[in-house]
């Protein structure tokens, strides 16, 4: 008798739970379908990480993020409100999904800015995709984001990002190493997350073709002494990568080879661009976006931002923030003109590909590749830490 009252109640919670997902994805297209007046308040939502071990990320993409609201749907006849998801790295991807399901059931929310991580943005993705909004991250670099990566493919029609991949990203950084820096030894770590596995991934392959002697170690990405990894660094390694989305943990480490006597460099990729956190003299790291201030064309924008936020620094992941919402923001305009004022949500990423950005906030013009969701001809710079804990750019 039990167990046909625990075949009977399994039966039930099964026929309730798919109910329950398909009433949430009837949710979603009727959130999708609805139109929503070009005149009225139009929402964006930045998702970044603004608390946690990479809230320095957040914060400055945020803040560029409001500059941007603030001061452009002005000038194309909109109105915009910018809210504000916190995903911090080290609870994973569910702060990620439970906004992506709040702003799909919001139909006023018509666009996404971020999710920032890749991991998120994954996790993400056909949630937003299915809901019909736009997404735009300044700063997720994983491969299959944009590519069919071994059969699959981790983002959607509706995901973009206004800064090259991993592929692009790895072989740069490693080329470097092999080239200029003519490492024989390296160790590539991994944090058990996609970003840095992805880039691990791409970098070591790239090292292994050009007969580097290459090992790994992997650490959970929560990890804060890296004392007992450091034993595992043999002593001719002349280079660590060091594909952290946690600056902190980059300088400690490096501090770290350091107090056990260990010669090589750390390499950090775009995750660890954070003077004022890693600033450990004669490392390096690699990031998608270059000093803007050196822009002509920026001038005023750096000006008004620096306006809005005093306290705070230039750095390299707020500006593709700010590029970020511009693409949107002239998408929407696109599809509001399109649908004579209605906006349907679908069609905001349906037009997207459409925008192209004379003076560029990274530099040029911003241009969208023919074959994915990328960039056309974006690339990464590559910086070296100076005695005083500044960054040279090192390549061009």
């Amino acid at each position: 008798m039990k167990k046909g009252i625990g075949i009977a109640l399994v039966a039930l919670i099964a026929t309730v739970a798919a109910a329950s997902a398909q009433g949430a994805h009837r949710q979603l297209q009727t959130a999708s379908a609805a139109g929503v007046s070009c005149n009225s308040t139009l929402k964006l939502a930045m998702v970044t990480p603004i608390t946690g071990g990479a809230g320095f990320l957040g914060t400055e993409q945020l803040s560029w993020a409001k500059y941007a609201v603030a001061t452009l749907p002005k000038t194309m006849g909109l109105k915009v409100q910018l809210l504000q998801g916190d995903t911090p790295v080290e609870q994973g991807a569910a702060p990620a999904l439970t906004l992506a399901q709040k702003y799909a059931a919001d139909p006023s929310v018509v666009g996404i800015i971020g999710p920032s991580t890749s991991g998120d943005a994954e996790a993400s993705a056909q949630i937003y995709y299915h809901a019909g909004i736009a997404q735009i991250s300044p700063s997720a670099t994983d491969i299959p984001l944009t590519y069919t990566v071994n059969g699959k493919k981790l983002g959607t029609p509706a995901f973009f990002r206004d800064v090259p991949a991993n592929n692009i990203e790895g072989p740069t950084i490693a080329a470097y190493i092999t080239n200029k820096l003519k490492a024989k030894n390296v160790v590539v770590f991994d944090f058990q997350e996609p970003y840095s596995q992805g880039l691990a991934s791409s970098i070591s392959g790239y090292l292994t073709k050009h007969s580097v002697n290459v090992s790994h170690l992997s650490a959970p990405n929560t990890t804060t002494d890296y004392s007992a990894y450091v034993t595992k660094v043999p002593s001719n390694t002349d280079v660590v990568v060091f594909p952290t989305q946690q600056p902190p943990a980059a300088q400690t480490f490096a501090e770290q080879l350091v107090e056990q006597g260990k010669k090589a460099v750390v390499f950090g990729g775009d995750g660890a661009d954070a003077p004022a956190q890693f600033n450990h003299a004669g490392d390096y790291v690699a990031n998608f976006a270059p000093d803007i201030s050196g822009i002509p064309s920026d001038a005023g924008i750096v000006a008004g931002w620096q306006k809005a936020n005093p306290t705070m620094t230039l750095g390299s992941f707020g500006p593709p923030t700010y590029g970020a919402v511009q693409l949107m923001l002239n998408a929407i305009k696109i599809a509001c003109a399109k649908d004579h004022g209605v906006l349907k949500r679908a069609d905001v990423y349906r037009n997207m590909k459409k925008v192209t950005i004379k003076n560029w906030i990274l530099g040029g013009t911003f241009k969208w590749s023919t074959k994915t969701n990328d960039p056309l001809n974006a690339h990464f710079f590559i910086f070296q830490i100076q005695s005083n804990g500044k960054y040279k750019l090192v390549n061009n």
